[in-house]
């Protein structure tokens, strides 16, 4: 037990502060388990004056030469978030030797590529458990546990936020902005919620689910997203009636007819659906495998410790990799170059909510609408709902080209019975 694993850590935040706890809290476990002790040496700092009591015992510094210029340095940990400098910085950790180990999602799904080459050219590892899900684990299950399977699909639960507003409307019939309010008042929802809300947060870990699940490079422009914003207590109840849930999903499929098909938007979910129960601030993962059938992984997706179990492990990881004097036993996956499906070409059902004039004949005309686009429907469903002169109409479709959804709902538009399009939301059909 001679041999000690010196850490530079970048960012002493929530998840930092976390490593550091779960490295002391588990120090013994974790020695025995690497074979070598890891020693956290240095921490960078944005601001050296102010009191840090949970780093007291470090060498604190607010220049990252301090870091990846010092040869007893083996593994950085970037926990800083976004784009720049964390980049710079991992690469320049990387050209100096060091293994990387960070949870930042932003940069894997936008310069992935480039942290695969850099670790491959100075024969280091780069780990991202982190970066999907939280304290759940994902990456490495993709990279070697499931690496024998041909993955159809992959189907996730994977931004915390939004999964506990659509929770909460869900059991309390509370709208889209009282349950935003809560999610921020709570510390779920940050003061400018548009990157969870909004869906950008989601697409981001589906672009690197769909790049290693499909092992071809999908980008975060590559990712079609739509967010929870225009979800109303109706939709929900509407949902509920129908038999189904409403979620904010992040959807990957892979088929030889379509190529790769990569989404995030909200879905009409079966209840009987494994990913239907996961509620409140919790995530969770749906794998579609050729071998493996179904698998789901469910746990907490964001927090200090959670998170910092991920990040942990990964240290751990890249640990015995220099215990051994071994690195990138899996180096970046993606390995082909897939065909990614157009958002048109994709295929799903359709929930569509319309608002129309109350009179004889008008079911029949917005029947012939959709038929004439080519849009089958599968059931409809109208009611008055306490509208003066007007009624509601609920139709699913079965499965259809968005193509084809798309020049149903512009006839609609144009209709002088049909006063509102309230809103589209797709339905994920039950499981087989």
């Amino acid at each position: 037990m001679e041999k000690v694993i010196r850490v530079g850590l970048l960012g002493a935040g929530t998840v930092g502060s976390g490593v550091i706890q779960v490295l002391e809290m588990n120090r013994r476990q974790i020695t025995e388990r690497v074979g070598a002790q890891i020693q956290l040496k240095t921490v960078l700092v944005r601001n050296l004056a102010k009191k840090r009591p949970q780093l007291e015992g470090y060498v604190l510094t607010d220049n990252i030469d301090d870091i990846v210029k010092d040869e007893e340095i083996d593994v950085v940990v970037e926990l800083m978030g976004g784009l720049e400098p964390a980049r710079e910085y991992m690469l320049k950790a990387m050209e100096h030797g060091k293994s990387v180990v960070t949870a930042n999602k932003d940069v894997v799904a936008q310069f992935g590529k480039e942290m695969f080459a850099m670790a491959e050219k100075h024969d280091v590892d780069f780990m991202f458990e982190a970066s999907v899900g939280g304290g759940i684990p994902i990456i490495t299950p993709l990279k070697q546990c499931l690496t024998a399977n041909k993955i159809t699909e992959i189907m996730g639960i994977v931004n915390g936020t939004t999964n506990y507003m659509l929770t909460k409307m869900t059991e309390c019939g509370s709208d889209y902005d009282e349950v935003l309010k809560e999610a921020q008042a709570k510390g779920y929802a940050e003061a400018n919620p548009s990157a969870d809300v909004d869906g950008l947060d989601a697409a981001r870990k589906a672009a690197i689910l769909a790049s290693l699940a499909f092992n071809t490079r999908v980008e975060l422009k590559d990712v079609s997203v739509e967010g929870i914003t225009k979800i109303t207590p109706d939709d929900i109840e509407y949902a509920r009636n129908l038999g189904y849930v409403v979620k904010l999903l992040a959807v990957g499929k892979d088929s030889p007819e379509h190529g790769v098909d990569v989404r995030v938007h909200p879905v009409f979910l079966p209840k009987e659906h494994p990913l239907a129960a996961v509620n409140g601030v919790f995530n969770a993962i749906f794998v579609r495998g050729n071998a493996i059938g179904e698998a789901m992984f469910y746990g907490q997706g964001a927090g200090s410790l959670p998170t910092a179990s991920a990040v942990v492990a990964d240290i751990i990881d890249v640990s015995r990799d220099i215990v051994n004097d071994t690195f990138g036993r899996v180096r970046c996956t993606c390995y082909e170059q897939k065909r990614l499906c157009p958002l048109e070409e994709t295929e799903s059902s359709y929930y569509v909510r319309l608002l129309v004039d109350d009179k004889p004949g008008v079911l029949g005309l917005i029947a012939t609408a959709f038929g004439d686009a080519g849009v089958s429907l599968k059931s409809v469903i109208q009611t008055q709902r306490n509208i003066v002169d007007h009624a509601e109409i609920v139709a699913i479709t079965h499965a259809v080209r968005h193509a084809s959804i798309q020049a149903a709902l512009q006839e609609l538009k144009g209709m002088p019975v049909v006063d509102e399009i309230r809103n589209v939301i797709r339905v994920e059909k039950e499981q087989v």
